[in-house]
Formats: structure tokens, sequence, C-alpha cells
């Protein structure tokens, strides 16, 4: 059994924050959104590839083997869904704002880095963001 479970001291610490952060991610997902600005981009979709990391706060980390503490991909992964329903989105910027904006909404969540590449419109061609949540006055 392991430590966490039998209320002994944990085998591992957290790394300093000197380091980095911890993070949970997703890398490469390829979906089909509605996007872009220009006249043969609206009313079809294209794939676009996504690759967010979120960056957990110095204190977050799973305990007890238990998913409620730690964020959850899923959570990222339901977001980038939810956005794209709501129709149209004009820039990849836009959609890499709203993606951080939501991810940041968890308070467990300090930092969020996302890239969106479209695929099929040429060379690769993408945008990339690193967004922190704000500090508290």
């Amino acid at each position: 059994m392991s430590a966490s479970r039998t209320g002994e001291t944990p085998l591992t610490v957290k790394a300093p924050d000197t380091i980095g952060r911890d993070a949970i991610f997703l890398k490469d997902w390829v979906v089909d959104c509605s996007i872009g600005v220009y006249a043969e981009e609206k009313g079809v979709t294209q794939k676009v590839r996504l690759s967010i990391d979120a960056f957990l706060a110095p204190n977050v980390r799973a305990a007890g083997d238990d998913m409620d503490t730690v964020p959850s991909y899923t959570d990222i992964i339901d977001a980038v869904t939810d956005i794209m329903g709501e129709g149209h989105i004009n820039l990849l910027e836009t959609f890499a704002e709203a993606i951080a904006e939501r991810g940041l909404r968890d308070p467990r969540i300090v930092s969020m880095r996302v890239c969106i590449e479209k695929l099929e419109r040429g060379p690769v061609r993408g945008v990339e963001i690193y967004r922190t949540r704000p500090a508290s006055p």
C-alpha cells in the first residue's frame, strides 16, 4: 500500500518552484473547428491541432489517489468543446484566449499555455499564448 494511503510520510515531495510547476496537458489534439476570418473559411470546418498545458498552483498535488484533488484534463476538453459549440470563431487568438480564460477559472491552475495550429491552409500556421492568473489585490 502506498504511504499516502496509510498516513505515513510520503516518499516524494514537490519540486521547488525554481524547477518548475506540475501541469496537466493535452498534446496534439486534432479537432474539426469552424474557424477563420476569410470568406472561404465561413460555413465549413477545418482541422486544427491543440496543445494545452495547465500549470498547477504550488500546493496542488494528488492526495490519496483522489481525482477531486487535482484539475482534470477532461475539464479542458469540455471547455474547448463548449467554446467550439458556441458558433464560428474568427481568430485563433480569441479561441486561445477563451480556452485560457476558462482554464484559469479553476483556482488550482495558475497559468496556461495554449497552442493552436491550422492544418489545412497551406503551411501549418498558428498561435501560442501563455496566460497567468492575475495576482490577488
